[in-house]
């Protein structure tokens, strides 16, 4: 293979006079071509006369509407079959350079292929092959210079149209744009999709322009061009809906009659809607992946749309459909949505997709039903203490001052047990002193006695029977600074080991002591449920530090006073336990859970929340 460069056209002889004639009308035919085809027709021919000896050429360029490439021009005769070229073709385009390969029989060379890619801005359009009889490096080189000077004429032709696609594209973007600004300033949607509709008839020249949505699976016509009002009962109407059910059902573009090269597709409600009007076309309004309506365009004769108009149509159907779907779904009123959502979850769960929300409800409703037959126990559950049966609290008897604590809460104790020592110095100096004026006191009491005075004895003895009485008053008090576990127990409350030397009133606990082995349990039953809990049923209790041990318990009484606590009331319910554990504590806290009868699952589960929509009823209804 040799790769061509070169750095001008190559000499040719002198053409005779006939060949003169010949080529000019090849040149006049190439610029005066009225289409590509044409051009590369012409183009070709030129290019065979010029490279000496050619036996056969062909042109393939690149189709607009799928990429695929094929036959634009065949030289010496459109009819000859050039498809021995093929490979050479396709070599070219995938290595993206000219190149020639040689076309042998056995070991002897028969002819040269010689291929040249078109491509511009990286882009490639074409291939041009011609087969030449065999020659020299230095006319092969040649051959491959004039193909590449050549090529020149294809890549400006197709530059101008790619030049030309862009500013159609560009216009096309631009008209979309301004049909969706058109709609989009609109604050309705009714007039949002008047506007539109509109719209687009003016600048498509059509007689009408209908825009449709689905609604429970059937097309409503929301919209017609020039019409503030659409009569959903007239035949007309109904023959829209018709076109757009078929365009939507086949999820494309639909047009009556077809355009040549249009994919096929069923048009019977199309070319029923064109007996009134014409030619017609619909396209199909997609958002976030869904059909959800379609546009149908209406304009007199029988000429199909041109393809720039259906490009357009397709546009701002891709780019309107978003906007006025959101437009009317949000202009509806809230009983409409809701109904519309409805409609959409029961269409998913009784339609023909959706397998994993049909066995979900199928799961569901089965379960519904178990749960309506099937009967469990009914419990009432509650927050639970441990309370001491019997509590004596350990106070101070008279004024004073502490000097010991060497109990805390949590101690166990035995009965007569040290719990607290009083300071007793100022006690024993009072004992001191009244002992001291009772002994003065007998003096004087003898003295008197001795004098004969009665007075003075009845003084006397008066005072002495008060001193008396505060040294008993005093020796009793001293007898009572140790203050002592009142019996076998543990401390429940009371801690003074921080308060050493602290002055305490008379009549001031300072410790509460309980018996072991002896406890009520007390649970706080919630108020929507204490109506349900009556004395003598049974439940069992799970506490915090034995939650792999339930215990029996029997309810005893119900109190009829209730407690507030975070918002919510609760009652006092008072229960015996089967049995106690050692290793019981007062305060001890779980969950208790009463046994009231049997009833279904369903009732169970949903009771709270019934009783709390009735109550929601209640308070709002008149």
């Amino acid at each position: 293979m040799i790769n061509s460069a070169g750095t001008g056209p190559p000499r040719a002889p002198g053409p005779s006079a006939a060949d003169a004639t010949q080529d000019s009308a090849l040149w006049a035919v190439l610029s005066g071509a009225r289409d590509s085809s044409e051009f590369c027709q012409s183009w070709l021919a030129i290019q065979c006369r010029i490279v000496p000896a050619v036996n056969g050429g062909v042109v393939l360029a690149r189709k607009e509407v799928d990429g695929a490439f094929t036959v634009a021009a065949v030289w010496p005769d459109v009819r000859r079959d050039m498809s021995y070229l093929v490979k050479t073709a396709q070599q070219a385009l995938t290595e993206r350079r000219g190149l020639v390969a040689p076309r042998k029989s056995g070991d002897a060379i028969q002819a040269f292929e010689i291929a040249y890619p078109v491509q511009t801005a990286g882009e490639l359009h074409g291939v041009v092959v011609l087969d030449v009889a065999p020659r020299t490096d230095a006319d092969m080189q040649a051959a491959l210079r004039q193909l590449h000077w050549g090529a020149a004429g294809l890549e400006s032709l197709f530059s101008r149209k790619e030049i030309a696609r862009e500013q159609a594209s560009r216009q096309r973007l631009q008209s979309v744009l301004e049909l969706v600004a058109t709609a989009a300033a609109e604050p309705r949607y009714a007039a949002s999709a008047m506007a539109l509709a509109t719209a687009l008839a003016t600048r498509l020249g059509c007689e009408r322009v209908a825009i449709g949505f689905l609604q429970r699976g059937h097309v409503k016509v929301d919209a017609l061009s020039h019409s503030a009002q659409v009569k959903g009962e007239t035949n007309l109407v109904r023959a829209i809906a018709a076109a757009m059910e078929e365009s939507i059902d086949q999820n494309a573009v639909v047009s009556f009659p077809a355009a040549e090269g249009a994919a096929p597709a069923v048009s019977r409600a199309h070319e029923a809607l064109s007996t009134t009007s014409g030619a017609c076309l619909t396209v199909p309004l997609v958002s976030a992946g869904n059909t959800v309506g379609a546009i149908t365009l209406e304009r007199a004769g029988r000429e199909p749309f041109a393809r720039e108009a259906v490009e357009l149509c397709e546009a701002l159907a891709a780019l309107a459909g978003p906007t006025l779907e959101v437009h009317r779904r949000e202009d509806r009123w809230f009983g409409a949505r809701f109904a519309s959502w409805l409609y959409e979850k029961a269409a998913g769960l009784f339609g023909p997709r959706h397998p994993g929300l049909k066995l979900a409800a199928i799961v569901a409703l089965v379960a519904v039903v178990l749960l309506a037959v099937l009967r469990g126990d009914f419990r009432v559950s509650s927050a639970s203490t441990l309370e001491p049966l019997v509590q004596q609290a350990a106070v101070a008897p008279f004024n004073g001052y502490i000097r010991e604590a060497p109990t805390r809460p949590g101690d166990l104790v035995k009965q007569g047990a040290l719990l607290a020592k009083l300071d007793d110095r100022e006690l024993k100096l009072e004992r001191l002193k009244w002992l001291s004026q009772q002994e003065e006191l007998a003096k004087q009491f003898r003295a008197a006695m001795a004098d004969r005075n009665p007075a003075q004895v009845q003084i006397v003895t008066a005072q002495l029977d008060q001193a008396r009485a505060q040294v008993a008053r005093a020796e009793d008090q001293l007898a009572r600074t140790d203050v002592v576990a009142p019996f076998d127990g543990i401390v429940v409350s009371g801690d003074l080991t921080q308060q050493l030397g602290a002055p305490v009133e008379r009549g001031t606990v300072l410790f509460e002591v309980a018996p072991l082995g002896q406890f009520r349990l007390v649970l706080k039953i919630d108020e929507r449920d204490v109506a349900y809990v009556q004395p003598g049923q049974t439940g069992r209790l799970l506490l915090s530090a034995f939650p792999n041990e339930p215990f029996d318990f029997t309810v005893k009484q119900v109190t009829p006073v209730s407690t507030p606590k975070d918002g919510r009331n609760y009652f006092r319910v008072e229960a015996e336990l089967a049995k106690h554990d050692p290793r019981m504590r007062p305060g001890m806290e779980g969950v208790g859970k009463v046994e009231i009868d049997r009833r279904n699952y369903l009732w169970i589960w949903t009771r709270q929340v019934i009783d709390s929509l009735r109550l929601a009823a209640w308070s709002w209804l008149p």
